[in-house]
């Protein structure tokens, strides 16, 4: 008769893995998020990086150098991943939708940054209390889709109403966005990149920002090369996105 294997004694359980734990599993749930955009693991490595580099950049400025802390940045890039998980919430009719959005679909499109919001603060509400370490991470989460001049979304806030964090995450989530290939349009080359979000230097990113960007943009281009997209990565959002339009016609 074989015996039940022993029970896992108390002691075996390694306390100095839960912060890794933790890690693994925001970055699993980051990553079915942004597979329903046909996007990939390597975009949030990508963006956490851009967001790390950038943010440390800042640190010795003396608008920025009182808030950004080790321990700031710190939470700060490991809240990135969440930052677009409200996109759950959008219909893949729309997400994925290659061409030019109807002001109806674009309205629900603008949505996802107060679907994730609300997703954390119910979570909140249920577990019994507020989290002040979740504080940076709803900050990423509500407010990635605004602008400096005002008119972004949900809230259009604008200039210093915007969070620091969420400003920061906004010039490497647009950069990213700009160089990376998707299956219905190819990247931009990085001094392009670079050119574009220059332009909008007071508009739609903060200009001091901007200006901090420019001073490392070979860092950021040495992150896209380093955390690029493979060739399974492409073959991946391809299928997905054929899978999805398919499911889509059906409907």
């Amino acid at each position: 008769m074989t015996s039940a294997p022993p029970a896992s004694h108390p002691a075996d359980f390694d306390v100095s893995e839960i912060p890794h734990a933790r890690q693994v599993l925001v970055l699993a749930l980051a990553t079915l998020a942004e597979q329903r955009e046909a996007d990939s693991e390597s975009h949030i490595l990508r963006v956490q990086n851009y967001v790390l580099n950038l943010a440390q950049a800042l640190s010795t400025h003396p608008k920025f150098s009182e808030l950004l802390t080790p321990a700031f940045i710190d939470t700060l890039c490991l809240s990135v991943p969440l930052y677009d998980m409200g996109s759950i919430g959008i219909p893949d009719r729309i997400l994925l939708k290659p061409g030019r959005l109807t002001p109806d679909e674009l309205a629900i499109m603008r949505t996802h940054p107060t679907i994730g919001h609300a997703a954390i603060e119910r979570a909140e509400k249920t577990l019994g209390r507020v989290s002040p370490r979740l504080a940076i991470a709803k900050d990423l989460v509500l407010c990635h889709q605004e602008k400096w001049d005002g008119s972004g979304y949900p809230r259009a806030l604008a200039g210093t109403d915007i969070p620091v964090a969420a400003r920061i995450l906004a010039i490497g989530d647009v950069y990213d966005a700009l160089i990376t290939s998707k299956v219905y349009k190819d990247g931009v080359p990085h001094d392009k990149a670079v050119q574009i979000i220059f332009s909008e230097r007071g508009a739609h990113f903060d200009p001091d920002m901007v200006d901090a960007f420019v001073e490392i943009q070979d860092t950021f281009a040495d992150i896209a090369k380093r955390y690029a997209d493979t060739d399974a990565d492409m073959q991946h959002k391809i299928e997905y996105m054929a899978n999805a339009i398919a499911e889509i016609a059906v409907l």
